[in-house]
């Protein structure tokens, strides 16, 4: 059972639609006692990082992902929801994020490239993941800010001017800047990826 965390800034709806387009039992929630239970969790986003942060924090969802984290849960942020994850933000103000991945968050650099970074772009592995069946592919893009951190923590990225984190990790922790659920075959499967740590983990704990 994966979780999908509900903090009214996520596109929950369309994530929901794509997990059971790939046969993955889900709820969608804010019950702090579902989250602990599900196998793992997914934390969407759309909007600005400030606000979605302040409607985390307003729930205790922020205390609650931090905890279930360092439990050995497997975390997928999506779009905000991955850069949620990283230290802080500079978009409206600094504003500090659940520091599950060292880096900061910031605007994308002014260019001839239009911002937001709108549209399909092409994934390229930075390094030996689950992932790199997606290398290559074209994934769909909506974002103005991006994150900074070492490149340790980058799966995949993509070229806009600037080298966009498309999909990073640290340890149990995942994340996506692209919208996998708006991605076509190549979101799909990286929800079935993820859906795989989700059973590897679950699987490993039962055993213990």
């Amino acid at each position: 059972m994966i979780a999908v965390v509900d903090y009214d800034t996520g596109n929950t709806r369309s994530v929901g639609k794509a997990l059971t387009h790939i046969g993955l039992e889900h709820i969608i929630t804010a019950d702090p006692a579902i989250i602990r239970q599900s196998d793992g969790i997914i934390l969407p986003g759309v909007g600005a990082f400030a606000q979605a942060m302040a409607n985390m924090e307003a729930r205790g969802l922020d205390t609650l992902i931090k905890e279930v984290v360092q439990n050995g849960k497997p975390l997928l942020g999506v779009c905000v929801g991955m850069q949620l994850l990283f230290d802080s933000s500079t978009e409206y103000g600094e504003t500090r994020g659940l520091g599950l991945i060292p880096g900061r968050v910031e605007r994308l650099p002014e260019s001839n490239l239009k911002v937001p970074h709108m549209g399909w772009n092409q994934l390229e592995s930075q390094q030996e993941s689950l992932f790199n069946t997606v290398n290559r592919a074209y994934v769909y893009y909506v974002h103005s800010y991006y994150a900074v951190t070492a490149s340790d923590y980058i799966l995949a990225s993509s070229d806009y001017g600037v080298k966009i984190p498309g999909i990073v990790q640290k340890n149990n922790v995942f994340g996506t800047q692209f919208h996998p659920e708006k991605s076509g075959d190549a979101g799909f499967q990286v929800l079935k990826l993820f859906k795989e740590v989700v059973v590897a983990c679950s699987s490993s704990q039962q055993s213990i």
